[in-house]
């Protein structure tokens, strides 16, 4: 049986279903929150895979205890779960929520990015959503992280791409300069 096919059609399925009900948008919120859960938590993860360890109800109860409590999740995927959980397929369920939310992030034109500064800066998000937005005609959804050792400046990443314009990079670059010509003169 190949993981990809299945997980995928789980995830294009989900997608269907919450474009008919027209409530895609809370579900692809609820689907990021749980897919950071399963990439985060060994536990959980070790709890939904296993098919006997735990009991169905249970594996039900710890997926909508993560979105918030069993009258937060939305009635899509607590539906989705059951048909996931009744089938066997639990093993798959991260990469079922990876595929629809890459499929999602497609069909509505949002392009994902991670922003790595020194220090946090609204500024800087707005600047690249912008150019983003004017470049692509996609929206830019942005993951944000505050690292101290990079000294300044930013890392972008998006898709394949990176760009370091950050300070700790460029200090890297001078001192690999210098080692260099050093080996050259001896």
């Amino acid at each position: 049986m190949n993981v990809g096919i299945v997980s995928a059609r789980y995830a294009e399925a989900l997608l269907k279903y919450v474009n008919e009900t027209g409530n895609g948008e809370s579900v692809y919120g609820q689907a990021c929150i749980l897919e950071k859960c399963f990439a985060t938590l060994e536990g959980m993860r070790d709890l939904i895979y296993h098919p006997k360890a735990t009991s169905d109800q249970l594996k039900m109860r710890v997926l909508t205890t993560a979105l918030g409590g069993e009258e937060n999740a939305a009635p899509e995927l607590k539906r989705f779960f059951r048909l996931v959980i009744k089938h066997k397929r639990t093993k798959f369920l991260h990469l079922m929520l990876k595929i629809f939310i890459g499929k999602y992030r497609e069909s509505k034109g949002i392009s994902w990015g991670r922003l790595i500064t020194a220090v946090p800066s609204g500024q800087l998000e707005e600047r690249l959503a912008g150019i983003l937005q004017d470049m692509t005609g996609r929206t830019l959804e942005l993951e944000t992280k505050n690292d101290p050792s990079i000294i300044g400046g930013f890392i972008f990443d998006m898709g394949w791409t990176r760009m370091d314009a950050s300070v700790a990079s460029q200090l890297n670059s001078i001192k690999r300069q210098f080692i260099e010509k050093n080996r050259r003169i001896v």
